[in-house]
């Protein structure tokens, strides 16, 4: 036994705690150094720049996975949770404990060559991607795929050893969720979907979304966003917007999150819907309690309770009618020309057309979660090793045909369209549908707690939205897995039907169903 460990195990139980909460600390300082490399690569990074920036994110992440294995840190937690602050301590100092100490367990069994590879192949292949989608070439990046996924099937046996190896990534994104509840899930959903698309085609009374697709000078869509997102609540004090390739919401601190969205000078949704989907991140992340940054009670809870509040407010609040109310005035002051002969409720119907389209961000409301879908069925075959990467464009485009009646054009239209898996985001997909799942149950809540919201919205009043989100969700942090939080914000048992019924009631009567 050595001098700090003597010394460790004389400690006050308050004393250790404190100790390991400043090492976790540190270990997120690092960390955010990590998202603030990540973040550049996306938005400033020069062409050329790619590979060193590989080296620089292998670097990094094997000193942050360094410093959360360290094996005195690990004594450390394994002495608080054997004593009585792990059991009879305050519920965020006990959670913060048996999360800390998970999260050691698992990032132990990664050796550190392996979180090193992955960090630089990550890097490599997101740049292979981009060239790749550019010239819509799968043979580009099949080869780059081949590596990220043998590095995750690694990691998947590393880190929870028994476990289904999608399982076992899943729970990076979504702790708790196993593929075949998800699947169960889904299958219920898609049921439904697939019937509702099928009947809002089938109308022949799509609303005309013509007014959606004039021309937005980028310049003034700048200035318009930033409006919407500061008036929604997103702090620009605390943030910035930024342009990327693919849209996302970093945090670096406490008092730094970034937002990114693209431009369509054709097509006002793909900034707007963007903008409102990561400042709905950004809200989340501004939310958490600061004090607790780095440490459990100050982290998402998951990827899906983000997605929920992501999509709560690019959907559930930016395409309503009473958002439209507020936001028209806005719009036109913007887009004078583009908006002279529209009017609020033109715009909020135009936003409402069902269509099956190629790509996922750009998707309708209703479609949208047949895209997600899609894509858990055919990471989990690549994991699972029932699909293999090289097959991957053709099962993709067959699968496609099949959910939507009609075959991606070019592979940039098809299995190029998104960048989560040359970024090792593998087991994330999932967590878009489970979060409009949990948004459509989260505001139901709301606007039965909350009698006057539209009205309020209709004023551009988000505030009382905004503090009933913070209240019951953002308050927890992490300390409470997905669907125990949406029970307790709710009091009702987490449910497909509350997405289903709120599709079925906007969708349909705004094709004549």
């Amino acid at each position: 036994m050595t001098t700090s460990t003597r010394s460790a195990g004389r400690q006050a139980p308050e004393e250790l705690f404190a100790e390991v909460c400043d090492r976790a600390r540190h270990a997120a300082v690092l960390a955010s150094v990590e998202s603030l490399l990540g973040w550049d690569e996306q938005t400033y990074l020069p062409e050329r720049a790619g590979g060193y920036r590989a080296e620089q994110a292998a670097a990094l992440a094997t000193l942050v996975h360094r410093e959360r294995t360290d094996p005195a840190y690990g004594e450390r937690l394994a002495r608080l949770a054997d004593g009585p602050l792990a059991t009879s301590g305050p519920p965020e100092v006990s959670g913060t404990i048996a999360l800390l100490q998970r999260d050691f367990a698992k990032q132990a069994r990664l050796p550190p060559r392996l979180v090193e590879e992955l960090a630089r192949t990550c890097v490599e292949a997101q740049q292979a991607w981009r060239s790749a989608r550019a010239a819509s070439s799968w043979n580009q990046l099949q080869p780059w795929l081949e590596r990220v996924f043998a590095l995750k099937r690694e990691q998947a046996s590393c880190q929870l050893p028994g476990r289904d190896p999608y399982d076992a990534l899943m729970d990076d994104y979504e702790p708790g969720a196993t593929w075949q509840a998800v699947a169960l899930l889904f299958e219920r959903l898609r049921a439904e979907i697939v019937r509702l698309v099928a009947a809002c085609v089938a109308s022949g009374r799509r609303p005309d979304d013509a007014v959606l697709r004039r021309d937005y000078p980028r310049a003034a869509q700048e200035r318009f966003v930033r409006e919407v997102a500061a008036r929604i609540g997103f702090d620009f004090q605390r943030g910035r917007l930024d342009t990327t390739a693919h849209p996302f919401c970093s945090t670096m601190g406490p008092d730094d999150c970034r937002i990114t969205t693209r431009w369509d000078e054709r097509f006002l949704p793909t900034a707007l819907h963007g903008v409102l989907h990561e400042a709905g991140h950004g809200l989340y992340e501004q939310g958490l309690p600061r004090d607790w940054f780095g440490l459990p009670p100050g982290q998402a809870a998951s990827l899906g309770i983000h997605e929920s509040q992501s999509r709560l407010w690019e959907n559930l609040v930016g395409r309503s009618p009473a958002f439209w109310e507020w936001c028209f005035p806005v719009a036109r002051s913007a887009f004078p020309a583009a908006l002279a002969d529209a009017d609020a409720a033109s715009v909020q119907r135009a936003l409402m057309a069902v269509s099956p389209s190629f790509i996922r961000v750009e998707a309708d409301e209703v479609t949208y979660n047949l895209h997600v879908m899609m894509r858990f069925d055919l990471e989990r075959a690549l994991v699972q090793g029932t699909l293999a990467v090289a097959d991957l464009r053709d099962a993709w485009n067959e699968r496609f045909e099949r959910d939507f009646g009609m075959r991606p054009p070019s592979d940039a239209d098809g299995v190029l369209q998104d960048i989560h898996w040359s970024a090792g985001l593998v087991g994330y997909f999932p967590t878009y549908s489970l979060g409009n799942i949990f948004a459509a149950q989260l505001i139901h809540a709301a606007r039965e707690r909350l009698p006057g919201l539209d009205g309020e919205i209709a004023a551009g009043r988000f505030d009382g939205l905004l503090d009933w989100l913070r209240m019951h969700v953002h308050a927890h942090g992490r300390l409470l897995e997905s669907e125990p939080l949406v029970e307790r914000a709710t009091g009702m048992p987490v449910s497909e039907r509350w997405l289903v019924d709120s599709l079925r009631s906007r969708y349909a009567s705004a094709h004549g169903l």
